[in-house]
This record gives C-alpha cells, structure tokens and sequence, in this order.
C-alpha cells in the first residue's frame, strides 16, 4: 500500500512550509514515527514524522515552499524491512573506484630570452625596485613584455592575495518572514526608543543571599529574569496602554499580562510566551522561562507557545550588548530591551561610588502611547528594580520566594 503523506497544519493562519532538511534519503526505510524531515514555516522550525513505516519517495526539495495539504512523499508500507538496515540508513552500491593516470606535466619551452625583461619593461622594474627573478614573462619564450612589468606593480588600494570569494545561501522562510515583519513595523509604527539606567545593587544583593536556598528548594536558578518580569508586570498594571495594541481603528487594551521572552535558538531568534504571567511568583516566572527556552533551544517549541503575547522582554546583554533600540514585536505595542550590567561610578548620597549599573531601553508605538506614559512606565520599572523587596515582594521575602 502507498501512504501519501502530506503536510499537516502547524497552526492557524499558516498555509505554506519550507523543506528546510530531509532527515532521510530517497529509498531509505523509515520507521513510524521517526523524525523525516525539518520544515519551516513563519513563526517556527518543526520536524515532520513518518506516518507509516516502509520504504519512502521523497516528492519535494530542500528549499521548495509546499502548501498545507500538499504531499511531499510517499512510503510503501508493503515493504519488508532489509535485513541488517537501521532506521534512516540507505546502503550505497558498491562502486568500482577508478584511478587516472595524471597526465605529465608539460615541458614549458626556455631559450636566452627566458626570464628577460623588454628595455620598456625593465625600466619600469628598476623604477619600482621589483627583481625581474621574481616575475613570470608572457611574451615569447618567456619574455617579460611591458605588460607584464605593469601588472606587476600592485596599485594604491588594490588589494592582491588572501581569499575573495563569497558564499550565497537562501533565506529560510522563517528569516524571512521575520524580516518582513522588521521591516514593516519600521514603516507602519511611529516608533520612539526611550532609554533609563538601573542601579542592580538590591537585586544583586537579594540574589547573593537566597539564590543556593531558591535553587535548594525549587531546581531553577534565581536569575534576573524574574525580577524584571515582575517588574514589567507592575508597570503595566500602572500604564494598560502600554499592554495595548491597535486593531484598525480600535485600541485593544489586554487585563491579562503575556510576557513574550526572546531567546536565541538554534534556527534563530525566537519568542516565546508566558501566558498569563501576572499570576506567577518568582518561582513560577523562573520556571517558565527555563522551559520555554529549553524547547526552544532543542527545536520542540510550538506555533502556539510563540503565538501572542501582549508584550515583550529582550535580554540582548548576555551577548554583551550596552545599548541598544529593540523593535517591536507585531502586533504588540512595546518592547524592554535588557542589556549587559557594568560597574560604574555613580552618585548617591553627595558621593561618587561604583555600583553595578544596566541601561534599559523601552521602544514603543508612539500612535497609542504617548511620552508621558512611555517615561511613566519605564521609571516605575527602575523602581521597583531599584527597591524590589518593597514594591516586588511586599516587604516579605522568603513569602515571596517561597522559601
């Protein structure tokens, strides 16, 4: 019996993947269940497995954009597994290796003119200071002409020797469409990048105090994350136009809190969600986000864990990033970019003393959110990092650590 197999749909809205691998090889045996392919679509890189098991005839190319729906093998569910074949594994015909003879070498003919410059040519070498040893002749016999001499002499900012070439690779669809996507907000939103410094002395010292009994009791690390999540989720709460998006001519303004996290993973950047993050603690954030970018680092990670989100969080300073002006992520309305934490000095108190300083930058959609409310939102975050135990944890800390 043959199995067409198709290409399912990974989620709503996605009417085309791209082949971006084949796992197997046209001919190969392949178990059910077993991982045939990696195709991409516009939001996520996904592994297409075998229905069936039995021999498979690949229909579609690495690079080819199929529809949903569309087949792109066939499996022979008849066949008998070849004895000694392990899944994947096609067995290559033996072949008869030839060697060729090389030809000789071609004697290249020498005479007294081998070697020796033209009167024009030498002059423009005793010019140049350039040994006539060192250049080969093109000319008769192995004369060095005038032409010779001239190419010989490197020109001001023409770089001679070292690799030139280049290498052309295709776009994946997923890169592409989030190029597409890049560019489009720099079009369609009035988007304005405000900027604020965080002294992270408190946090600091919060995580150098109860980060061994956080992991102790709960597996996962206490790590920043949380505590700007935490953060994000106060200030929205103060600022709900923030945590709004335009639909046409209306403003859609969200009382729940999806905080989408971008990770880096191994087909690119991605961003997943954390549903309903106003709900979490400390714990629940840190775990979260431990999970997601586990997937997504592996390649599990769904269409739907990536679809949504109200806002978004981008940690571009564990690549070592200083500053930057993050972009929106559609159809959201704002992003907080997190960046690398430095020792500075600053001033407090009438006195210079060094801390360890992170500048967040905060781009927004200028059409819903104004000035006020975007410089409004990104102070309350500094806030409540600046002085996390009272407006993060309620003056209680184990309570909010549950430790």
């Amino acid at each position: 019996m043959i199995l067409e197999m198709k290409v399912p749909s990974p989620g709503e809205s996605i009417t085309e993947v791209e082949i971006a691998e084949w796992l197997v090889s046209d001919g190969d045996y392949v178990e059910k269940d077993q991982a045939i392919a990696e195709v991409d679509s516009d939001k996520a890189t996904l592994e297409l497995p075998a229905e069936e098991s039995g021999i498979i005839t690949l229909k579609a190319e690495v690079g080819d954009a199929v529809a949903v729906g569309a087949v792109v093998c066939l499996i022979d569910t008849s066949a008998e597994k070849p004895s000694g074949a392990t899944k994947g594994e096609e067995k290559p015909a033996a072949k008869e290796e030839v060697k060729e003879k090389a030809p000789a070498p071609k004697e290249e003919k020498t005479s007294y003119a081998t070697g020796a410059a033209s009167p024009a040519a030498k002059k423009i070498l005793a010019e140049k200071n350039i040994d006539t040893a060192t250049i080969k002749g093109s000319g008769k016999d192995g004369r060095i002409t005038k032409d010779d001499a001239v190419k010989a002499v490197p020109s001001m900012g023409t770089p001679k020797g070292g690799s030139r070439g280049e290498t052309r690779t295709k776009l994946s669809m997923l890169r592409r469409k989030v190029a597409e996507r890049l560019v489009s907000v720099k079009n369609e939103t009035a988007m304005l990048t405000t900027f604020n410094e965080i002294d992270m002395s408190a946090i600091f010292a919060l995580r150098e105090q109860y980060k061994e009994d956080f992991k102790s009791k709960h597996g996962v690390g206490l790590g920043f994350m949380s505590f700007f999540t935490q953060a994000v989720i106060r200030a929205l709460q103060l600022y709900p136009s923030v945590n709004s998006m335009i639909d046409g001519k209306e403003m859609v303004t969200f009382d729940f809190c999806d905080i989408s996290i971008a990770v880096s993973g191994p087909k690119g950047l991605m961003v997943p969600v954390i549903r309903n993050a106003e709900n979490l603690s400390f714990r629940g954030v840190e775990a979260e986000v431990k999970r997601l970018a586990i997937r997504a680092r592996e390649g599990d990670i769904t269409v739907d864990e990536m679809t949504g989100g109200t806002f978004t969080i981008t940690n571009g300073g564990v690549f070592g990033s200083m500053l930057s002006t993050p972009i929106i992520n559609p159809p959201q309305s704002a992003i907080l970019g997190m960046h690398n934490i430095v020792e500075r000095p600053i001033a407090k108190n009438g006195a210079v003393v060094i801390a360890p300083i992170m500048y967040l930058a905060l781009s927004y959609d200028h059409r819903i959110i104004d000035g006020k409310e975007s410089v409004g939102f990104l102070v309350a975050i500094k806030e409540a990092l600046e002085n996390p135990e009272e407006l993060l944890m309620a003056n209680n800390v184990k309570k909010a650590l549950e430790l």
